[in-house]
């Protein structure tokens, strides 16, 4: 069921998505050459726990998971891209790093991500997940009242193949509010004009994900990270975006913290 949320209520999801932008800021500034995955996890559990928030992780065990998530936050590096299961790995330089965050504040939920590479990054990193950002800006752009959710899936595609890049379609965006993932589905490809209108009220995490040369996903042994069927890099950029008849609104903005 789509839901649509009041203007008030989307007042209220500022908390969370206030909490989302901050605690993943801090989680990029504070992982470097040399940071454990768990120690990543353990702060973002530790800043949870100071704000009385609850994490949409921990517990969450849907048809596709192997068993309940059991972490606070998703760390996907290098060929893993979604879903990455924290493990005892230690971060090394040049490494590619998605942090994958959702939590709910006072009834309710944001969900953000973003990628960046610890130490000398290579070219070809940094173009695959500007790539990700310019789609999840024009995704953005597209999320105006009148448009359709084929406007915004159109939009993410357009900046992707113009880099030369193919996306599946199987994860993608989803509507956000009470829980972390609802109707709709938002295809990182589609056709403009196509699918649910976007109303006033509407409120969606957008999340254009890519792969450097293939989009075919394998799951891990750990029944969680997905990696690139041929060991490609991937990346990932997420906002929780509402829907309102004054344009879009950012939840989980990061801009207002003096960062991307």
């Amino acid at each position: 069921m789509i839901e649509l949320r009041t203007h008030a209520e989307i007042e209220e999801m500022r908390a969370a998505g206030r909490f989302v932008a901050e605690t993943l800021a801090t989680l990029r500034d504070e992982t470097k050459v040399g940071t454990n995955l768990l120690s990543i996890d353990r702060r973002a559990h530790d800043l949870i726990r100071k704000a009385g928030a609850e994490s949409c992780y921990i517990d969450y065990h849907p048809s596709f998971g192997a068993s309940p998530f059991g972490k606070v936050l998703c760390t996907s590096v290098n060929d893993a891209v979604l879903h990455g299961l924290p493990y005892d790995y230690t971060l090394r330089d040049g490494d590619l790093v998605s942090l994958d965050f959702a939590v709910s504040v006072d009834g309710w939920v944001a969900d953000s991500a973003l990628s960046f590479v610890v130490g000398t990054p290579r070219d070809e990193d940094l173009r695959l997940i500007d790539t990700t950002e310019r789609a999840l800006d024009a995704a953005i752009g597209a999320a105006v009242v009148g448009n359709r959710i084929g406007d915004i899936s159109a939009s993410v595609a357009a900046i992707a193949h113009g880099e030369g890049y193919s996306i599946n379609t199987d994860f993608g965006g989803h509507g956000v509010g009470r829980t972390m993932h609802g109707d709709p589905h938002v295809p990182n490809d589609g056709r403009p004009g196509r699918g649910f209108p976007l109303r006033d009220g509407l409120v969606l995490a957008l999340e254009p994900w890519l792969l450097a040369t293939t989009d075919e996903l394998i799951t891990d042994p750990d029944g969680w990270t997905l990696r690139s069927a041929d060991g490609s890099r991937g990346a990932h950029s997420e906002h929780t975006v509402a829907i309102t008849e004054n344009g879009p609104i950012v939840l989980t903005d990061r801009a207002f913290l003096g960062v991307d």
